[in-house]
């Protein structure tokens, strides 16, 4: 399944995205991995998730970054739940590019049984319809 909570920079979503995180901890037997473009949330994450800096990897488009993603799920069978904040950034992608990235995510999921919940830095009517479908939550 894939969730997205989108908005303008500085509406809150960060803070959304890890409330979320650290409720599902509570209620999941598996795995959660959260992605982020840095490491300055991790006083904030529960020790029972595993922060990854995507910036300190060297990708630099959206299919790297779907390597990545399938890499991480790849060594982990108990993998559940992957957050990703700022998603556009650390997907180094663009709003033209946005459904590629989402259809991509949501057959990974739908194969390996992940959930993906995904914040997304723009105002909700930039998005396409079919991004739009995966909407949890506009800020």
């Amino acid at each position: 399944m894939i969730s997205l909570i989108v908005g303008k920079k500085g509406k809150g979503k960060t803070k959304l995205l890890l409330n979320s995180v650290n409720n599902k901890v509570k209620s999941t037997s598996g795995n959660i991995v959260y992605l982020d473009k840095s490491t300055r949330n991790i006083h904030e994450l529960s020790n029972k998730v595993r922060l990854i800096n995507v910036l300190d990897y060297p990708l630099e488009n959206c299919d790297e970054f779907i390597g990545f993603i399938c890499g991480i799920i790849s060594q982990d069978y108990d993998l559940e739940e992957v957050y990703l904040d700022s998603f556009l950034k650390i997907a180094h992608i663009d709003n033209l590019e946005i459904d590629h990235a989402i259809e991509k995510l949501s057959k990974i999921s739908e194969k390996f049984k992940v959930n993906f919940t995904i914040s997304v830095s723009d105002d909700e009517s930039n998005l396409t319809d079919m991004v739009k479908s995966y909407l949890i939550e506009s800020l």
